[in-house]
């Protein structure tokens, strides 16, 4: 069942576990290599902009951070018509309820990909502006990433290790590595948010 392959990460980074899914697609972008059939993609929070991507694809994977009410870090896969009903289950931001109109978009239209897959992540915390994931969470990137990996190969999708396209991710300068490291500490840190964000005062 190969086809055109669109593997998408959705969320906001500025929010600690939000990032969750724009994480996992820079992580994969970084260690595997794709066919030109396959396209990785940070969606943050596009919602309907998302559309011409879905379109062109017959099978889309969703990294995301999703509230199903577990306990933190827990990964739940959910596949085809269930997944848009838990896009839309306890809404955490509204990125969600974008992503929940581009599916329900893209089915009107006739054009929403045939198989869709939602690996998806409980949150720990999502209430850090210009916090980074935290721990429980960001322990599932691999597992969520293998997870794809796998059924990526079963649906016969070629996947080799090396470094993927990364064209359609987000700037370096906003990738986990340089974002986190970024912050400051605990003690220099604004904790109503980050205040590299906040413009400089007159």
């Amino acid at each position: 069942m190969s086809g055109r392959v669109l593997v998408l990460g959705i969320g906001n980074v500025l929010w600690a576990d939000e990032g969750f899914g724009v994480r996992c697609v820079e992580r994969l972008a970084e260690n595997w290599s794709f066919t030109d059939d396959v396209r990785l993609m940070d969606g943050g929070t596009q919602g309907l902009y998302l559309l011409p991507f879905l379109e062109e694809a017959d099978i889309l994977v969703v990294f995301d951070a999703v509230d199903y009410g577990l306990p933190p870090g827990t990964m739940k896969i959910v596949e085809n018509d269930d997944v848009p009903r838990f896009m839309g289950a306890k809404k955490m931001s509204l990125h969600q309820t974008g992503f929940q109109d581009v599916i329900a978009t893209a089915q009107l239209m006739g054009y929403c990909p045939e198989t869709l897959l939602l690996i998806g992540c409980q949150p720990e915390e999502i209430e850090d502006y210009g916090g980074g994931l935290r721990d429980i969470v960001a322990a599932q990137i691999d597992p969520a990433i293998d997870y794809a990996i796998q059924r990526l190969r079963g649906w016969g999708i070629e996947v080799r290790q090396g470094q993927g396209d990364g064209s359609l991710l987000a700037d370096e300068a906003i990738r986990r590595s340089a974002y986190e490291h970024g912050r400051p500490s605990d003690d220099e840190a604004c904790r109503v948010g980050d205040d590299r964000f906040f413009p400089a005062a007159d």
